[in-house]
C-alpha cells in the first residue's frame, strides 16, 4: 500500500499516545526497505518526517492517498 502511494500526496495521522493524535498532509517522498519519509506541506515542519512499516502494521500511523 505505501508503495502504491510513492510520489504522492497523502494525509498522514500520527496516534502520539495520551489521547493526543497529530495530522498532517505532504508528499510521500522516499521509501526504504525499513522506512519510508513524508515531506510535510505545513510551515511548522522543519523537515521531513520518517516511520516504519510496523508503526503502519500496528495501526500507530496511518496513511492515505489524496
Amino acid at each position: 500500500m505505501v508503495k502504491n502511494c510513492a510520489t504522492k500526496r497523502v494525509a498522514v495521522r500520527v496516534n502520539l499516545g495520551r489521547n493526543k493524535i497529530m495530522s498532517y498532509s505532504g508528499v510521500l517522498s522516499g521509501i526504504y526497505p525499513a522506512l519510508f519519509t513524508v515531506l510535510p506541506d505545513e510551515e511548522g515542519f522543519l523537515g521531513k518526517t520518517s516511520y516504519s512499516y510496523s508503526d503502519v502494521l500496528c495501526g500507530t500511523v496511518k496513511i492515505k492517498q489524496l
